[in-house]
């Protein structure tokens, strides 16, 4: 069955067009949340919906209770809705997953399925090729602060440009993003959402992000990264393996930006070709995509490809080592990290 994204799925659920099931995937656990609730309020009439609406857990089920959840008709209206969480359930469950992959060879009329997938795995095979495939999961850095926008302002908070985007860079999901605005939203009515208050209100100072570590090491202050390690880490849910990560992910986009240079590749040139690279790969964890891709083409200038080589091991042996080591070890890792990837000539100062 072909892929649809949220907006197409809204916009065709409004219109009073439904498939039999859809498959919804993703990193986004909220995202995943609200679009099934788009679907169930649009699908069912409210006055029956207690009647017409199943949650279930595919654990919870058999190869018969499957048909019997799916083909029960609709009570005093159109159309009835099956909600089944916890589809990794059916790697265990096989018979469950052959009766519901053949209740969806020949899917009733009056039945809409939303099939919710935990994690961030790939949709399921078997599933995808008989159920509509929704990734929930925002395509840009641009994508998620306009979640948080407009979730903002349906709570009364106002952030300016800059408040939002450190917003978003520092919180790991659009669900932690939510949590933090309920914080905000509880503030005296009138606060004046700063920088200062709102990284100390979400305990992640602007400036102190790891994305401002990151920078610092491909800026080649290093310095200014050792001083960031301690602050950074102490963030909740950052760790080590997390920070490498990043730098890997970074690496290999200027790696990208950086064969291109070689071959000429300057400018607003080389930032397009570097956001074109970022929009195939969308890789997660990065910034706004213009500026990273900015940055990118910057970077590229400074680190040629012997530089990113030898970076690329040094950091893989860092993240066999950080997972090897105790959280106090942590630092001591990065630092050896940091100094083996600044600049040489910075190093030969020394």
């Amino acid at each position: 069955m072909p892929s649809r994204t949220m907006k197409q799925v809204s916009v065709d659920v409004r219109k009073g067009s439904f498939a039999p099931a859809y498959l919804l995937h993703g990193s986004e656990v909220i995202l995943k949340d609200e679009m099934a609730r788009v679907i169930v309020e649009q699908a069912l009439d409210p006055a029956t919906r207690d009647f017409n609406l199943d949650q279930v857990s595919a654990a919870a089920l058999d190869d018969e209770a499957v048909e019997a959840l799916c083909n029960t008709l609709p009570m005093m209206a159109d159309r009835r809705a099956v909600v089944i969480r916890d589809l990794d359930a059916w790697k265990r469950r096989a018979k469950a997953k052959s009766a519901f992959l053949r209740y969806l060879a020949q899917p009733s009329n009056s039945t809409v399925v939303l099939l919710v997938q935990a994690g961030d795995d790939a949709p399921d095979k078997d599933l995808a090729k008989l159920a509509v495939t929704v990734n929930c999961t925002p395509d840009s850095a641009r994508a998620r602060e306009s979640w948080v926008r407009r979730k903002a302002e349906a709570q009364g908070v106002v952030l300016e440009d800059d408040v939002l985007r450190h917003l978003v860079q520092v919180t790991d999901s659009l669900t932690g993003a939510s949590l933090e605005l309920q914080k905000l939203a509880a503030l005296p009515a009138g606060t004046t959402m700063t920088l200062e208050l709102v990284g100390d209100l979400i305990g992640v100072r602007h400036g102190e992000t790891n994305l401002d570590w990151r920078n610092s090491i491909m800026d080649g202050e290093p310095g200014r990264a050792v001083a960031l390690l301690e602050p950074v880490l102490g963030q909740s849910g950052m760790s080590g393996v997390k920070l490498v990560n990043l730098l890997s992910a970074t690496m290999a986009g200027v790696g990208v930006a950086r064969a291109a240079y070689d071959r000429g590749g300057r400018g607003t040139a080389l930032a397009r070709l570097a956001m074109d690279s970022m929009r195939e790969a969308r890789p997660f964890g990065l910034g706004s995509w213009g500026d990273e891709s900015s940055r990118w083409a910057r970077w590229a200038a400074f680190w040629p490809e012997s530089r990113l080589q030898r970076a690329v091991s040094h950091t893989l042996a860092a993240d066999i080592a950080l997972k090897s080591t105790t959280l106090s070890g942590e630092v001591g890792v990065l630092t050896d990290l940091i100094f083996q990837l600044a600049p040489a000539e910075l190093m030969a100062a020394r």
